[in-house]
């Protein structure tokens, strides 16, 4: 393994612990050039290709990190962790290889991580189902806000107030 600081290809691993339930090896290295510390993480290659079919009906590749961005655009300036952020991306994309083989629709992954999100954080809920059902006008918006306020979802955060 290259060391990130001085690019030497000798080092020690230190520690070895396994992440994300059993998915992954961490571990930590010293390099042996320079002393400096790095951690490493080993995955099992996925080979398993899921295609995602977006609205125009165009297939790309599944990429998780469009959906954690998508995430964080929508949680930007709310009570919502880094944590909490990839445990729903975790949760949607465990789903997604479960129920689908080989294709999905856009629209099914903005819906999973949408019906997460709304339990999490009302506010970033509305803005990023006004990304995902594409509101025609300010009516169908506000259509959104007033059922999510009838809903009543629960919030896991007690400083978190309600939508309105």
């Amino acid at each position: 393994m290259l060391c990130p600081f001085c690019n030497a290809d000798q080092d020690k691993v230190i520690d070895s612990r396994s992440s994300e339930q059993g998915k992954v090896i961490r571990r930590r290295r010293e390099c042996l050039e320079c002393g400096r510390r790095f951690t490493t993480y080993e995955r099992v290659e996925e080979t398993i290709k899921l295609a995602v079919v977006k609205k125009d009906g165009t297939r790309v590749p599944y990429m998780k990190q469009k959906m954690l961005d998508g995430l964080e655009a929508a949680c930007y300036k709310r009570p919502v962790s880094v944590a909490q952020i990839q445990e729903i991306a975790d949760e949607v994309e465990e789903e997604l290889f479960r129920t689908f083989e080989r294709e999905v629709d856009s629209l099914e992954i903005g819906r999973q991580v949408a019906q997460r999100l709304k339990n999490v954080d009302q506010v970033a809920y509305v803005r990023y189902a006004s990304v995902y059902k594409q509101f025609r006008d300010l009516e169908d918006l506000l259509d959104e806000v007033k059922e999510v306020m009838e809903s009543n979802a629960t919030l896991d955060t007690p400083d978190q107030g309600k939508l309105f």
